[in-house]
């Protein structure tokens, strides 16, 4: 095992790996930038370095320093965390160049599979079901017109390199491609560096389900069951749960053999999550692979008993897998909503000083952030995950409900009024819900309705 990690990352992850660390005995070191100088995770870790000013490109991006201040400090190995770094097959190249252990996949997978173009190709060439789509780059809006046709619309272009929801849109005619096409090219330029775009065919009430994976140097492969993730906006996750509610144990099998068959095909290492679409007859499809840890991750922690993070920093350190497949089992149903420092409503940031914070005693929160500190506009708004598990999902969501009467946060806006109309939505107890939940129900209508109600 590691002696000293550093962790090239911040706020809620820098403080959630700290603490396995501690547990394991492993030293700390973290990076932090002149915005984050007074955050928790900073004085948790056992060392902190001032590693540049406020902006991402300009500290937690600054791949070269990051390495050099590892090697000055003899780390062992770097822990990226999600985000920022965690994706970037250049500074694993460069990790392992210095002679530093990345904590994750090799440059090589990642470059893979950072390519969603790369990866539809791989994953096809492993006998996985892949959207149907085209699997090159999509040069111009004559071409997509041309593409889209072909496929049959609705389609949605996405960045080839893309993100987080970054530079993709579904379309419904080839006016909307039009407009819509020249504006993800140039975000996804903007973001990633990367304009190549690419598309597929769009799936009506598709739901995001994915599978969490653990692979070893030697060749083994594990399962740890899947995420059901549908409840997103803006393509971006909002609550997640373990295990689907939907899957039949059929499926579940299927789609979790499909995950382990993509790990062995591509050589991976570490810890990895193959997402997939679902359409409503529960015909599967692969969607992308995170070579990284997920923000959801904690809720495969509670159904399974592992900590992802322990087995990530064994894995790296060359161990091997502590666990077969049949020594895992479903313990319960676990459910994590992500509390956004932003506008329940209109899905704005909302930085500002938090004046007042507190949780359930009876949930686990991993949050990187206190009561007094102030939420700034450089980085990701989710200021905690509430995280809960029952020995049923009616039990989960009776917790989850209970749990986020008790969060209290003053000072700044908060997707709170979301999470607490989602929590007690008919719908959503049934399980009957998609990528589209939030529109296809006026969601954001009963949050605004609520919130008129209190105010008076």
């Amino acid at each position: 095992m590691f002696d000293k990690v550093l962790i090239a990352n911040r706020g809620e992850i820098a403080s959630r790996i700290i603490k396995t660390c501690k547990r394991l005995g492993i030293h700390t070191v973290v990076i932090f930038s002149e915005a984050d100088t007074e955050m928790p995770f900073v004085k948790e870790a056992d060392d902190a370095f001032l590693i540049g000013t406020s902006r991402v490109q300009d500290s937690y991006l600054k791949m070269d320093a990051i390495i050099d201040l590892a090697k000055q400090e003899k780390v062992d190995a770097i822990h990226p965390g999600y985000g920022l770094l965690s994706e970037n097959a250049d500074f694993a190249k460069k990790c392992t160049e210095a002679g530093v252990t990345f904590i994750g996949p090799t440059s090589e997978v990642i470059r893979t599979m950072g390519s969603k173009i790369e990866a539809r190709k791989t994953m096809e060439a492993a006998g996985l079901p892949v959207i149907p789509g085209i699997f090159h780059g999509i040069k111009d809006e004559n071409e997509a017109v041309l593409a889209a046709q072909s496929i049959g619309y609705p389609v949605m272009i996405k960045a080839s390199a893309g993100g987080g929801g970054i530079g993709m849109e579904t379309v419904y005619s080839n006016e909307e491609l039009k407009k819509a096409f020249e504006s993800n090219q140039r975000r996804s330029t903007a973001f990633f560096g990367d304009g190549t775009m690419y598309m597929e065919k769009k799936l009506e009430n598709a739901r995001h389900i994915e599978v969490q994976i653990l692979a070893d140097r030697y060749g083994n492969v594990i399962h740890l069951f899947d995420r059901e993730c549908s409840i997103q906006r803006r393509h971006q996750k909002i609550l997640e749960e373990a295990p689907s509610p939907f899957l039949t144990e059929k499926t579940r099998e299927r789609m979790a053999e499909a995950a382990v068959i993509a790990a062995q095909n591509i050589g991976y290492q570490n810890a990895g999550t193959i997402e997939f679409l679902v359409d409503s007859e529960q015909n599967f499809y692969f969607l992308e692979m995170n070579t990284r840890l997920q923000v959801e991750h904690p809720v495969t922690e509670f159904i399974t008993g592992l900590d992802l993070v322990e087995e990530q920093l064994r894995i790296a350190a060359g161990e091997e897998l502590r666990y077969r497949q049949g020594d895992l089992r479903i313990k319960g149903h676990s459910i994590e909503v992500r509390v956004y420092a932003e506008d329940p409503i209109t899905f704005y940031p909302s930085p500002g000083l938090i004046t007042k914070l507190s949780f359930s005693k009876d949930s686990r929160v991993d949050t990187g952030v206190q009561e007094g500190a102030k939420v700034t506009p450089y980085y990701d708004p989710m200021i905690a995950k509430v995280i809960v598990h029952g020995s049923n999902r009616s039990q989960a969501i009776e917790k989850l409900n209970s749990a986020l009467n008790y969060t209290v946060v003053e000072g700044i806006k908060t997707n709170l009024p979301l999470l607490k109309v989602i929590g007690k939505h008919e719908k959503f107890k049934q399980g009957s819900t998609w990528t589209t939940y939030l529109q296809d129900y006026q969601i954001t209508s009963l949050v605004k309705e609520r919130m008129d109600i209190s105010h008076g």
